[in-house]
């Protein structure tokens, strides 16, 4: 299946349910994986405005920022994902974040 049908398929389950977390994440993911940086970002943003507690979202939003070298806002990322993580009790995703903010504050 190409990225473009994956897309449309999942913009299909959004078009019914707006706030299905996990079609939103999946358009973000190919959008990311597109390199589609922005696009993929205001999904990622969507996604945790609606749903804060969906941790994956913080992490691969941070991951794609700092992919195209935008550090900072990536950090800001991490920062509200070990937040959303400690809250969630996701002490893997928390280790996980803190590591990758470590290595971009070196």
């Amino acid at each position: 299946m190409s990225t473009t049908d994956k897309i449309a398929g999942l913009k299909e389950i959004l078009a019914l349910d707006p706030k299905n977390s996990f079609a939103r994440y999946g358009i973000a993911m190919e959008l990311a994986n597109r390199g589609e940086v922005d696009a993929a970002l205001k999904e990622f943003d969507v996604l945790t405005e609606q749903n804060p507690d969906y941790v994956a979202a913080y992490f691969m939003s941070a991951q794609t920022l700092a992919k195209v070298g935008r550090n900072p806002d990536a950090a800001e990322k991490l920062k509200a994902g070990i937040a959303c993580a400690a809250r969630t009790g996701n002490r893997h995703a928390l280790s996980e974040m803190q590591t990758m903010l470590d290595e971009l504050d070196r």
